[in-house]
């Protein structure tokens, strides 16, 4: 019997219950937020689709009361203000970094073995100070990017070759920032078959440039964050770890040496099952993937810096 807190009610938050809910990922699922009867009215509205959706999972929305929370075995925390139209989502740290250093702190008094998930913007960030400021073991606190980018990345991948979305294989490395994030066209694939030999050069350089922008272009056109999507990214995270389908993911996760990093929380990819991160994988990648690489880990460190000089850690 598992059980799955998600914390904020907001879009992305409601979206994720909604999933883990519908797909019966846990037997119960609790939706936390500071703001007044609002997961309340969330869980309602979802409770009240589950003979429509056929699904009987215990859902439940409390206001504030981390109690509710206790013996949670994953918690997905996206919490914080969501990003506006123009802005980046380093202009999100000041704000979110107090409110997501809280929520930690609130849930591991009820819940100190749960895996911890961040998705929080900006989210490498916010992973590196849920995980230094609380001391946990690597495995256990790890960011929600990789999984959405990646399946960004897909969608516009099978939009250029129109194939099956489902036939197609691609993943995204690096920040989880819209110059920071590394599609890896080369090792992308078509029923196992390199993309290359379906696109050219110019077909798939367009598909990354879409890919890297694809969180803007829908603050764009939506007039603020989308949901959808990086709500289901979090469920399908969840379900690899309470499932222990030890999936491939592409995660945020801590480094000590690997990809020649150290002391940072960057998107790379790894085994996702029971016991959260079990294992980092490490590609070989080629001179100008290195490079790139590089670039994202010195852009993530000098906003995990902004961590030190507002005083949150």
């Amino acid at each position: 019997m598992a059980k799955i807190t998600v914390v904020g009610a907001g879009n992305v938050g409601a979206t994720c219950a909604n999933v883990l809910a519908v797909r019966e990922i846990a037997s119960e699922v609790v939706l936390l937020d500071i703001k007044e009867g609002f997961a309340e009215g969330k869980v309602l509205d979802i409770f009240q689709t589950s003979t429509l959706m056929d699904f009987d999972t215990k859902i439940t929305g409390v206001t504030n009361d981390y109690a509710a929370t206790a013996d949670s075995d994953v918690v997905v925390i996206t919490s914080g203000l969501p990003r506006k139209p123009g802005m980046t989502r380093e202009e999100l740290i000041g704000v979110n970094a107090g409110i997501v250093k809280s929520v930690v702190e609130q849930i591991l008094k009820f819940s100190p073995k749960a895996i911890i998930l961040i998705v929080s913007n900006p989210m490498d960030p916010m992973t590196y100070l849920a995980l230094k400021s609380t001391g946990l073991p690597k495995n256990q606190v790890f960011g929600m990017g990789g999984a959405l980018d990646s399946s960004r990345f897909k969608c516009y991948l099978s939009k250029a070759l129109n194939v099956n979305i489902n036939e197609v294989e691609g993943m995204v490395i690096g920040g989880h920032g819209d110059t920071t994030m590394i599609p890896l066209t080369r090792l992308a694939t078509y029923k196992g078959i390199p993309v290359s030999q379906f696109a050219d050069a110019d077909t798939l350089n367009k598909v990354a440039a879409d890919t890297m922008v694809g969180g803007a272009t829908l603050t764009g056109l939506l007039g603020t964050s989308a949901w959808m999507a990086p709500g289901a990214a979090a469920a399908y995270v969840c379900e690899s770890i309470l499932r222990d389908q030890k999936k491939v993911i592409t995660s945020c996760v801590f480094l000590e040496g690997e990809y020649g990093q150290n002391d940072i929380c960057i998107g790379v990819p790894a085994v996702i099952g029971r016991n959260g991160v079990e294992k980092v994988l490490e590609i070989e990648l080629n001179e100008e993937e290195k490079a790139l690489f590089e670039k994202s880990a010195a852009a993530v460190r000098a906003t995990n810096n902004v961590l030190t000089e507002i005083g949150v850690l």
